[in-house]
């Protein structure tokens, strides 16, 4: 009797225990079914903040086209700050109804009220339906949040050089700089010349754009299909070397009665910006006939700077031989043209200097904007010579060059990446493709 009644417990026992673990099982499915809910939630964020950040890399250069291409004649390609965002929620509420989940509007943001952000926020909300056990009647539910960022960051080769020797155009000769512009030896040195008579004259000129690849030129023509402003791949003057778009246009009446002195002509009638060197013999089988155009419109710097500031710019650019638009564009990022701005870390004026560089670059007062960007102009040009690059010299401005000479790269810093991203788009839009080197553009990355 005693061991049947221990076997009788036995078997309860073990019941007992065959039912907890089929317990125990179904409770982990459930879990299960939960975790993978959530996952498949978050994937779809994910996926929401790249589409979103995808659609704000292509879009971004359009925020910095002019609005109107004359008086009267709207730009079809610019683009205004509202539906620049708009272009990008757009992106992710469709992202998510592809991967099955429901992206709300207004779970997308963006970091800052800048004219441009480059990072973009989304948040995914809702339940995940599971059963416990197969015969639930009703289905249980968890609620799910999963969150996402990605952002605009530097190419990652974002180091590379300017090239010494021009390639993959009709010239392939060495190169020289002036204001960041590759042009023939001998075209560089006669625009010394002319700029040179240009400043005793009061006059202070900047080179927009200077030798371009027949590959530059048909991302150009890409951009702007028209060939009486652009010219098609093959056939633009610039691929020679010896073609100058300079400006501003209060220089095009100076340019006009001076610079055939100085062995430069007037190619187009309709473009008074756009100056070729004809002395050397090399070019002098270049056409000029009735001919397509090449170059967009171009003022000295974009149009995005307030007008107070361009001549200072343009004088900065011309003495310290840095493009016009770079500076205005890190101007940009770094105070919005405010000369009184002031930093957490100290950086002061509209350059945002810190007391110990502005000491060592001779700027007295960083609140004066004519002093503090010639300043920077300077700063500029020898973070280019150190390191032939601008996307590294805009990181050596941004965290030392110290940073930047240790891991010959954009330092892997959030702000320093955001800063070089914000500005290699603001010359993007500006037209100054050749300013960013090879590989000009922004990168998607997914940040958490």
């Amino acid at each position: 009797m005693m061991l049947a009644r221990e076997r009788g417990q036995a078997t309860i026992l073990l019941l007992g225990v065959a039912f907890g673990v089929i317990a125990g099982v179904m409770l982990l499915a459930a879990f299960g079914q939960a975790l993978g809910a959530k996952g498949r939630h978050q994937r779809a964020a994910d996926l929401a903040a790249v589409s979103a950040a995808s659609a704000m890399r292509d879009a971004y250069p359009r925020l910095f086209e002019p609005p109107y291409l004359r008086p009267g004649v709207p730009n079809p390609r610019h683009l205004e700050r509202s539906e620049y965002l708009a272009l990008a929620r757009t992106a992710a509420v469709r992202a998510g109804a592809r991967n099955g989940v429901r992206v709300e509007a207004g779970d997308v943001r963006f970091d800052d009220d800048a004219l441009a952000p480059m990072r973009v926020n989304v948040r995914v909300r809702g339940d995940a339906a599971f059963h416990v056990s197969p015969g639930e009647r009703e289905a249980r539910s968890v609620a799910v949040d999963a969150r996402a960022t990605a952002e605009l960051t530097p190419p990652s080769d974002a180091g590379a050089a300017f090239p010494a020797t021009a390639s993959g155009s009709g010239y392939s000769g060495p190169l020289a700089y002036r204001q960041g512009k590759p042009m023939r030896p001998d075209v560089a040195l006669a625009f010394d010349r002319l700029a040179n008579a240009a400043r005793a004259d009061g006059v202070a000129l900047t080179i927009n754009s200077a030798f371009r690849s027949d590959a530059e030129q048909a991302r150009l023509f890409a951009a702007h299909p028209d060939p009486k402003w652009v010219a098609r791949p093959g056939t633009s003057l610039h691929r020679l070397g010896t073609e100058l778009d300079l400006g501003p246009p209060a220089a095009y009446g100076w340019l006009a009665a001076n610079a055939p002195r100085f062995g430069f002509v007037k190619r187009y009638s309709w473009e008074p910006w756009h100056w070729g060197y004809a002395r050397n013999p090399a070019s002098a089988s270049v056409g000029f006939g009735r001919r397509g155009g090449d170059g967009k419109a171009t003022k000295a710097t974009a149009s995005f700077v307030p007008p107070k500031y361009a001549p200072m710019i343009a004088r900065a650019a011309q003495r310290w031989s840095v493009g016009a638009n770079l500076l205005a564009a890190q101007i940009y990022a770094e105070s919005g043209f405010n000369p009184f701005a002031r930093s957490p870390a100290g950086a002061l004026g509209i350059a945002q200097f810190v007391p110990g560089t502005a000491r060592a670059y001779g700027l007295r007062n960083p609140f004066d904007p004519d002093q503090a960007i010639d300043a920077q102009a300077h700063l500029m040009h020898d973070m280019l010579r150190q390191f032939a690059s601008v996307p590294l010299a805009l990181a050596a401005y941004n965290a030392g060059p110290g940073a930047v000479q240790r891991c010959g790269c954009v330092p892997p810093y959030p702000e320093t990446r955001a800063y070089v991203a914000k500005i290699l788009g603001l010359l993007g839009g500006a037209g100054d493709l050749s300013a960013a080197g090879a590989g000009g553009g922004l990168e998607v990355r997914l940040v958490e």
